[in-house]
Protein backbone atom coordinates (compact mmCIF):
# COMPACT_ATOMS: atom_id res chain seq x y z
CA UNK A 1 0.00 0.00 0.00
CA UNK A 2 0.94 3.72 -0.50
CA UNK A 3 2.00 5.34 2.59
CA UNK A 4 0.15 8.62 1.38
CA UNK A 5 -3.38 6.98 0.94
CA UNK A 6 -5.52 5.39 3.80
CA UNK A 7 -8.75 3.58 3.51
CA UNK A 8 -12.05 4.27 4.48
CA UNK A 9 -13.99 2.13 7.16
CA UNK A 10 -16.80 4.22 8.21
CA UNK A 11 -19.92 3.81 6.84
CA UNK A 12 -20.54 7.38 7.62
CA UNK A 13 -18.04 8.74 5.02
CA UNK A 14 -18.81 6.32 2.70
CA UNK A 15 -22.66 7.90 2.95
CA UNK A 16 -20.99 11.34 2.97
CA UNK A 17 -19.31 10.37 -0.33
CA UNK A 18 -22.22 9.86 -2.19
CA UNK A 19 -23.16 13.28 -1.87
CA UNK A 20 -19.70 14.31 -3.64
CA UNK A 21 -19.25 13.85 -7.22
CA UNK A 22 -20.47 11.22 -9.31
CA UNK A 23 -18.53 9.46 -12.23
CA UNK A 24 -19.80 6.47 -13.75
CA UNK A 25 -17.85 4.25 -16.12
CA UNK A 26 -18.70 0.75 -17.58
CA UNK A 27 -16.43 -1.15 -14.79
CA UNK A 28 -16.95 1.30 -11.91
CA UNK A 29 -18.70 4.79 -10.41
CA UNK A 30 -16.41 6.95 -8.53
CA UNK A 31 -17.52 8.81 -5.81
CA UNK A 32 -15.12 11.98 -5.05
CA UNK A 33 -15.47 14.60 -2.27
CA UNK A 34 -13.07 16.75 -0.05
CA UNK A 35 -12.83 15.21 3.29
CA UNK A 36 -11.42 18.68 5.17
CA UNK A 37 -7.79 18.29 4.95
CA UNK A 38 -7.29 14.19 5.35
CA UNK A 39 -5.50 13.30 2.84
CA UNK A 40 -6.26 11.23 -0.29
CA UNK A 41 -8.37 8.08 1.27
CA UNK A 42 -10.01 5.55 -0.85
CA UNK A 43 -12.55 3.21 -0.24
CA UNK A 44 -14.35 0.02 -2.33
CA UNK A 45 -17.77 -1.03 -2.56
CA UNK A 46 -18.96 -4.39 -4.23
CA UNK A 47 -22.74 -5.41 -3.65
CA UNK A 48 -23.87 -8.68 -3.66
CA UNK A 49 -25.84 -8.10 -7.33
CA UNK A 50 -22.39 -8.30 -8.82
CA UNK A 51 -22.20 -12.06 -7.99
CA UNK A 52 -20.55 -14.41 -4.93
CA UNK A 53 -18.05 -13.99 -2.48
CA UNK A 54 -15.20 -14.94 -5.05
CA UNK A 55 -16.32 -12.38 -7.50
CA UNK A 56 -16.48 -9.76 -5.29
CA UNK A 57 -13.42 -10.57 -3.77
CA UNK A 58 -11.52 -10.16 -6.92
CA UNK A 59 -12.92 -7.28 -8.03
CA UNK A 60 -12.16 -5.72 -4.47
CA UNK A 61 -8.63 -6.65 -5.04
CA UNK A 62 -8.26 -5.41 -8.78
CA UNK A 63 -10.48 -2.26 -7.60
CA UNK A 64 -7.50 -1.64 -4.55
CA UNK A 65 -4.40 -2.49 -7.26
CA UNK A 66 -5.65 0.23 -9.59
CA UNK A 67 -6.35 2.97 -6.87
CA UNK A 68 -2.61 1.46 -5.44
CA UNK A 69 -1.76 2.86 -8.89
CA UNK A 70 -3.29 5.74 -9.71
CA UNK A 71 -4.26 7.88 -6.61
CA UNK A 72 -0.47 8.88 -5.59
CA UNK A 73 -0.11 10.82 -8.60
CA UNK A 74 -3.55 11.62 -10.18
CA UNK A 75 -5.89 11.29 -7.15
CA UNK A 76 -7.44 14.28 -6.18
CA UNK A 77 -5.55 15.85 -2.84
CA UNK A 78 -7.66 15.92 0.31
CA UNK A 79 -10.26 13.92 -1.21
CA UNK A 80 -12.47 10.78 -0.52
CA UNK A 81 -12.51 8.33 -3.87
CA UNK A 82 -14.93 5.57 -3.32
CA UNK A 83 -15.25 3.04 -6.06
CA UNK A 84 -18.17 1.12 -6.57
CA UNK A 85 -18.70 -2.25 -8.46
CA UNK A 86 -20.66 -1.73 -12.00
CA UNK A 87 -21.82 -5.66 -13.40
CA UNK A 88 -19.35 -5.81 -16.30
CA UNK A 89 -16.39 -4.52 -14.33
CA UNK A 90 -14.76 -8.12 -13.23
CA UNK A 91 -14.40 -9.25 -16.93
CA UNK A 92 -13.15 -5.98 -18.03
CA UNK A 93 -9.42 -6.32 -19.20
CA UNK A 94 -7.30 -3.93 -16.26
CA UNK A 95 -5.93 -1.85 -19.05
CA UNK A 96 -9.54 -0.52 -19.81
CA UNK A 97 -9.93 -0.29 -15.99
CA UNK A 98 -6.94 2.21 -15.35
CA UNK A 99 -7.89 4.55 -18.33
CA UNK A 100 -11.40 4.82 -17.41
CA UNK A 101 -9.97 5.61 -13.75
CA UNK A 102 -7.65 8.39 -15.18
CA UNK A 103 -10.54 9.46 -17.40
CA UNK A 104 -12.68 9.52 -14.54
CA UNK A 105 -10.48 11.37 -12.15
CA UNK A 106 -9.47 13.60 -14.70
CA UNK A 107 -13.07 14.50 -14.70
CA UNK A 108 -13.72 14.65 -11.14
CA UNK A 109 -10.66 17.36 -11.21
CA UNK A 110 -12.51 19.68 -13.20
CA UNK A 111 -15.52 19.15 -11.01
CA UNK A 112 -17.45 17.64 -13.95
CA UNK A 113 -19.53 15.02 -12.42
CA UNK A 114 -22.63 13.00 -13.59
CA UNK A 115 -26.20 14.37 -13.48
CA UNK A 116 -27.65 13.69 -9.41
CA UNK A 117 -29.45 10.76 -9.33
CA UNK A 118 -33.26 10.71 -8.39
CA UNK A 119 -33.51 10.34 -4.94
CA UNK A 120 -34.43 6.89 -3.61
CA UNK A 121 -36.81 6.20 -1.12
CA UNK A 122 -35.99 6.06 2.37
CA UNK A 123 -35.42 2.40 3.70
CA UNK A 124 -34.77 3.61 7.47
CA UNK A 125 -38.42 5.16 7.95
CA UNK A 126 -40.73 2.11 8.52
CA UNK A 127 -44.51 2.13 9.09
Amino acid sequence: MHPSLSVIRKRADFLAANRGLRVARPGFVLLARPNDGQGKRYGITVTKKIGNAVVRNRMKRRFRELLWDALPEVGLPDHDHILIGREGGIERDFGALRAELAAALARAAEGKGDRPRKPRHNRSRRA
